[in-house]
């Protein structure tokens, strides 16, 4: 069967070219998703300020969250990790325990904390951590410091220094490469607080070795790092980013994984289809029903592993350009280094061989299974498509689709209902490719009294053969309803999201500005005199962060924390979220407002207590001083400002909402920023672009894929023509009508394909749209739609007038004659 498969493909480069495009593409795409998860994972930074250390010891961020306060019957309660946001202290005493650990020569602590100098934000270390760096020299005294190079500032100069809002001025003693403040070892105890440890090993240890024993001796309250894990205590953000990379690329992966198995079994059934006439005659003359199997799934290996093996290298490519997309959007982070490794290219690989071989055996079955007289009749004209495997898996895709919009309409609400859109058009796509030829009918059946009212002539040909080949045709239009479906339901989903987020945004700002630091934090005496300002009515902090109710049990707390909104109570009529029970103006100490939903879950009321874990990782019991209601999908409970900030790093509030007449606000504070109202809103409407551009850029690869498997149907769907093209010739049709003709049957294609792709996007959008604007229409700019159908037409009439055009350049007799 192997040599019988390799001396035929030869005769079939039209349907070895489409299928191995396929499988190229698809493979690539998920090769870079398996690097970017990869890369999200290893999170390899090289440590550059702590180079020296051989081992790395900082907080452990996650904290284990009941997932459930009823025991199971071994009394045990199930648990999740979740992370802490804001930085965390390591305890001091861990020093102590690290320097007994055998193999290690010394413990140096550094403690650091934020400052900005000269309107730059960076952080400031005790001298000791310097060594680290390789920096040696004489150490700053108490009220100097060692500042970086690039700052301009001269030894023996002064500079003023802002630490938590409040100014202070330092005499340079030196400068540095490093760019950090570096303080005496005296101030910066004072000022910061012990943030990691670097630890150095004696000459002769085993690096990874000592890491185990630190890990085994220190426990579970810290993380030790080695290698190049170590930069992530330089860069403590960088583990976020790389949670959400992984996330992002798990999603993205798993979608160009389906839509990947969903093209390769579009285009390998057009080339199975192709050659029903050759399968017929081999039937006819004895080939029994597993040889031609066998045949079909040994061409398709051959493809398969000949296109994954092209694809090993562009994959990696792609994977490296689609980060560095990721980090200009701050998805990524930049320190990282990009890794792909084996394993996500022999995923890739492995994915793209299953799609083939599924869309092989599927595409064979129904071929190998026919008798050899029906076979030969059915060669000619293709009518039967349903089978009952085929019914039932539409069915249930169908039914996935439709039970995942009750969902999102019924039980979510918000940024949260986009959760399920992904899946969602996923079945539905899946359901209507399954029922492709049915559909097929029905939507040509609908446009061929139009196609013959207003092309005449060729649109009476095309008519007729949409008429007569109309299964055949469903190989054609399922490509472009998967492009347009796609396209439809991923760039809506974004607007629709962004409009939602944006109006929560606008309808809770009551601020007519706000005044931002350019110093790092205002000191807390500084929204008093702003308050005290003539023209203004109300001020109040702003700080943002998350925590998470330990007790009690809080069912409806994600895995994700609350967010925590930071306001002072005398500037509380600045917060527009409604109030079910209880006062705002009692927001002071350890008080907090809850949503009223959480608060009910829990049976807490005004007046009682909860114990708090907040973004730092430091617990403390507050008491419910109101319940709130705010928006359902943007749920916040709101803690005292002055409170909230002592959990966060920066240590204060960076902001200052500010309403009434702000133009003395702005002459006492000159060097700050004061924003008016559409400042900031047109700055939160720059985040959502930001995140709809990552949205974009993932799903737009997606979609460009599903682009490429319609050019691919359609030149060899043309292409496949040529007889009937010269039989035409010969009849009398001259070859503009010809072309005419086939340019009709594109534009009907396109057609059958964005409504079926309209359909499929509608099973998604409509109840998103519901749940997150309440509304059946998704929010989104009308141009959106037509650029999509435009380029669809363009695409699809593209790939079918040129290979006509290249069928039609030979006399009919040889065509007929060849074929």
């Amino acid at each position: 069967m192997l040599r019988l498969t390799l001396r035929t493909l030869r005769y079939r480069k039209g349907g070895f070219v489409a299928t191995f495009i396929a499988l190229f593409f698809g493979a690539a795409i998920v090769m870079a998703c398996g690097g970017l998860m990869e890369t999200g994972i290893r999170t390899a930074i090289p440590p550059q300020r702590l180079a020296g250390a051989d081992a790395v010891i900082i907080a452990d961020r996650s904290i284990r969250l009941a997932t459930d306060d009823v025991p199971d019957e071994d009394g045990d309660v199930d648990y999740e990790y979740s992370m802490l946001t804001e930085d965390i202290p390591v305890d001091a005493s861990v020093a102590a325990k690290a320097s007994a650990v055998a193999g290690v020569a010394r413990v140096v602590q550094d403690v650091a904390f934020p400052v900005s100098l000269a309107g730059a934000s960076t952080t400031g270390h005790n001298w000791a951590s310097a060594s680290l760096a390789g920096l040696d020299g004489a150490a700053p005294r108490q009220g100097q410091v060692v500042v970086p190079a690039s700052s301009g500032a001269q030894a023996g100069s002064r500079v003023d220094i802002s630490v938590r809002g409040k100014i202070t001025p330092f005499t340079v003693s030196g400068t540095s490469g490093q760019p950090v403040v570096y303080f005496a070892d005296s101030d910066a105890q004072r000022l910061g607080k012990l943030m990691a440890l670097g630890v150095v090993a004696a000459p002769g240890t085993d690096t990874s070795a000592l890491g185990e024993r630190l890990e085994e001796a220190l426990g579970t309250t810290v993380t030790v790092l080695t290698g190049d894990e170590r930069g992530l205590a330089e860069y403590p953000k960088a583990a976020e980013q790389s949670e959400m990379l992984i996330t992002l690329s798990a999603v993205f992966g798993g979608f160009a994984v389906m839509v990947s198995m969903l093209v390769v079994a579009s285009t390998f059934s057009v080339s199975v289809q192709q050659r029903k006439r050759e399968i017929a005659l081999l039937r006819a003359i004895g080939t029994t029903p597993g040889q031609i199997r066998r045949m079909i799934f040994m061409e398709a290996l051959v493809v398969s592993v000949l296109a994954t093996l092209a694809a090993w290298f562009p994959g990696a490519l792609v994977g490296e350009l689609l980060f560095e997309r990721l980090a200009e959007y701050g998805v990524a982070s930049p320190v990282v280094q990009f890794h792909q490794g084996w394993i996500p290219s022999i995923v890739g690989v492995g994915t793209a061989l299953l799609a083939g071989l599924i869309a092989a055996l599927a595409g064979a079955r129904r071929a190998s299974r026919t008798r050899p007289t029906e076979a030969l009749a059915e060669a000619a004209l293709q009518r039967k498509w349903l089978t009952p495997v085929r019914l039932i898996f539409a069915i249930i895709s169908c039914g996935g689709g439709l039970a995942l919009g009750i969902v999102s309409v019924t039980a979510m609400s918000g940024p949260i209902a986009a959760s399920t859109a992904g899946p969602a058009v996923l079945c539905w796509a899946i359901g209507f490719t399954l029922l492709a030829p049915g559909a097929t009918k029905a939507v040509m059946a609908l446009l061929r009294l139009p196609i013959r009212a207003l092309t005449k002539v060729p649109g009476s040909l095309a008519a007729n053969n949409t008429r007569m080949r109309a299964v055949k045709l469903a190989s054609a239009v399922a490509p472009v309803m998967l492009a347009s479906g796609f396209a439809f339901a991923q760039i809506y989903t974004q607007t629709t999201s962004a409009e939602s987020a944006q109006r929560a945004y606008t309808q809770d700002l009551r601020a007519d500005a706000v005044l931002v630091s350019a110093t790092g934090g205002f000191s807390p005496d500084v929204v008093d005199t702003v308050r005290s300002l003539p023209g203004v009515t109300a001020a109040s902090e702003w700080v943002t962060s998350k925590g998470f109710i330990e007790s009690p049990y809080d069912p409806e707390l994600s895995d994700e924390g609350l967010e925590l909104q930071g306001i002072t109570a005398s500037g509380a009529s600045l917060t527009a979220v409604p109030v079910v029970s209880g006062a705002l103006k009692d927001l002071s100490g350890d008080t907090i407002a809850l949503p009223a939903d959480h608060a009910a879950s829990m049976g807490l009321g005004v007046g009682d207590k909860l114990t708090m874990r907040y973004g730092d990782g430091q617990t403390s019991r507050v008491t419910v001083v109101a319940l709130i209601k705010p928006r359902q999908g943007y749920e916040i409970a709101l803690s005292p400002a002055a409170t909230l900030a002592q959990h966060t790093s920066a240590g204060v509030a960076r902001q200052i909402m500010v309403s009434g007449d702000t133009s003395a606000v702005a002459a006492r504070f000159p060097n700050d920023r004061l924003a008016d109202r559409s400042t900031l809103t047109e700055a939160y409407a720059a985040d959502l672009e930001t995140q709809a551009m990552i949205n974009y850029l993932l799903a737009g690869m997606i979609i460009l894929y599903t682009a490429i498997s319609v050019i691919n149907t359609m030149v060899v769907e043309t292409s496949d023509r040529r007889r009937e093209f010269g039989l035409l010739r010969l009849s009398g049709a001259r070859r503009g009508q010809v072309l005419r003709m086939v340019g009709v049957e594109g534009a009907a294609i396109t057609l059958a394909g964005l409504i079926l792709g309209t359909i499929v996007s509608a099973g998604t959008l409509v109840p998103f749209s519901l749940a997150a604007l309440d509304s059946v229409v998704p929010y989104g700019p009308i141009w959106i739609y037509l650029a999509v159908s435009a380029a669809a037409g363009l695409l699809t009439i593209t790939a079918t007038m040129i290979p006509a055009w290249v069928a039609l350049r030979t006399r009919p007799a040889d065509t007929v004659a060849v074929q």
